[in-house]
């Protein structure tokens, strides 16, 4: 499987703006820019968009882990905050409410931290980053 998604950018790193386009469409042509990033403007930026993929990658990962474990979440609920100190994305802190019935505090731990570290996402943020590019003149 394979998934994608196109990020257009013109202008300068400040002033300049961009769109975001996903395979899906679910964003399509979406604007961000300087001021969605580094301030309050209009917009996503790459850190929510990481927070969403983490949140949603990690709760779906739990789920499965409940199912083999032969439970059922009436609910997960997982906030994610990304934090990007001088640069670089330093940390992915995860908020996990869950109603999950019949599950033992025990048990619940050991799949949550199996989830934590095996989501796709949470490897992601741990993998070789490779780039191939085309210069247009």
């Amino acid at each position: 499987m394979k998934r994608n998604a196109t990020a257009v950018w013109n202008g300068t790193g400040k002033e300049g703006k961009g769109h975001l386009t996903t395979q899906s469409t679910v964003l399509n042509q979406t604007q961000y820019s300087f001021g969605s990033r580094f301030e309050d403007g209009i917009g996503t930026n790459p850190e929510e968009l990481i927070a969403a993929a983490h949140a949603g990658c990690f709760s779906m990962k739990l789920a499965f882990n409940l199912q083999a474990a032969g439970f059922t979440a009436e609910e997960l609920k997982t906030n994610c905050v990304i934090v990007l100190e001088d640069g670089t994305i330093t940390q992915s802190n995860l908020q996990l409410t869950a109603n999950v019935p019949d599950i033992t505090e025990e048990k619940f731990a050991e799949l949550v931290k199996d989830a934590e570290q095996n989501c796709p996402v949470s490897k992601l943020l741990k993998a070789t980053v490779s780039v191939s590019y085309s210069l247009n003149k």
